[in-house]
């Protein structure tokens, strides 16, 4: 499990010109699942993303979590996290998991993250989605 954390003032994702999941401060988290994921990972990757501590606190140092400012998720599923660009001009998505199965995991990370969280907006599984955030910092974490 891949998960690209961007820490953002704001961030929206939109299909088909329907806003599906908006926050202001938090988390934009593109989660990408492979193949070989399991709920254990998915609850590892949950925790450390609800724990981790990258906003400033009172005294400008980078000492707070998500929770402890009461900010919010926006997850979006992003299979191409697991592009394999090594041969050739045109990644491969063979090491992502099958949709069926990155789907239930995208959702089971969502509600392990939930237990926390209180707000956990996301995007449509498998649509094409237009994402705009305001990256704070720019402030940007992989957690694999």
């Amino acid at each position: 499990m891949k998960a690209v954390i961007q820490r953002v003032s704001h961030a929206s994702v939109t299909v088909d010109g329907q806003v599906t999941g908006q926050i202001k401060k938090g988390f934009l988290v593109f989660l990408g699942v492979g193949e070989n994921d399991t709920k254990a990972d998915a609850d590892r990757i949950a925790k450390k993303l609800v724990n981790l501590r990258i906003f400033s606190d009172e005294n400008d140092k980078i000492n707070l979590s998500l929770k402890d400012v009461g900010g919010s998720l926006l997850v979006v599923s992003q299979f191409t996290l697991y592009a394999d660009c090594r041969h050739g001009n045109r990644p491969s998505f063979t090491t992502a998991a099958k949709p069926e199965t990155a789907r239930a995991l995208y959702e089971y990370f969502m509600e392990k993250c939930r237990e926390t969280i209180p707000v956990v907006a996301h995007g449509v599984f498998g649509a094409h989605m237009d994402v705009e955030l305001l990256n704070d910092g720019p402030f940007t974490v992989i957690l694999e």
